[in-house]
């Protein structure tokens, strides 16, 4: 069972990413999980979204407080929240950022090989082809890249299968796109 927990503020998307990941799972065939977590906060606000993809059925049913893979959609909470709290050694971070690397590192608090790391300019290709912040989809599409959690395929079906033409074309291209700048630092 791979367990992901999602960071981003209130409004980007992080539980539409999570379900996406969702639909593309069940479309590879496998189980899955998939719900936020917050309370009354405002647009804006932290928040945290939650995944689980099996190839068995799942029957825990709890937040994920050990995941193997943390994807943080926007870089400010880099560093005001301990984005890897939990995170299993050898773990995967996949974060919305295109900064200094040595910085990145100072921000994240941990050294270099306890987890793979792995950066994508989310926020730059969602402002091109959205013309809009929301990063969800690349992220979707920098974790595929990182984690190969689901097939290509299958997210591009639950993209064409959650959002309406025009819109799908889009993302399916900003997937891609991430997919394709996603590295591992």
């Amino acid at each position: 069972m791979i367990e992901v927990r999602w960071y981003a503020r209130a409004g980007q998307g992080a539980w539409t990413a999570s379900n996406l990941l969702a639909m593309a799972a069940v479309i590879d065939g496998k189980y899955v999980q998939s719900f936020p977590a917050f309370g009354p906060e405002r647009s804006g606000a932290p928040m945290f979204a939650f995944t689980r993809v099996s190839s068995e059925p799942i029957l825990v049913h709890s937040m994920i407080y050990e995941p193997g893979v943390v994807v943080v959609l926007d870089h400010t909470l880099i560093s005001s929240r301990d984005t890897a709290a939990g995170l299993k050694n050898g773990g995967v971070l996949v974060l919305n950022y295109s900064g200094s690397i040595e910085k990145l590192y100072e921000m994240l608090g941990v050294s270099r090989g306890l987890y793979k790391v792995y950066v994508a300019p989310a926020t730059e290709l969602a402002m091109e082809l959205l013309k809009r912040p929301i990063t969800s989809t690349a992220m979707l599409g920098a974790l595929v890249k990182a984690t190969n959690i689901v097939s290509m395929d299958a997210v591009v079906k639950a993209l064409k299968e959650r959002f309406p033409s025009p819109l799908a074309e889009r993302n399916i291209e900003l997937v891609k796109r991430a997919f394709e700048k996603t590295v591992e630092v």
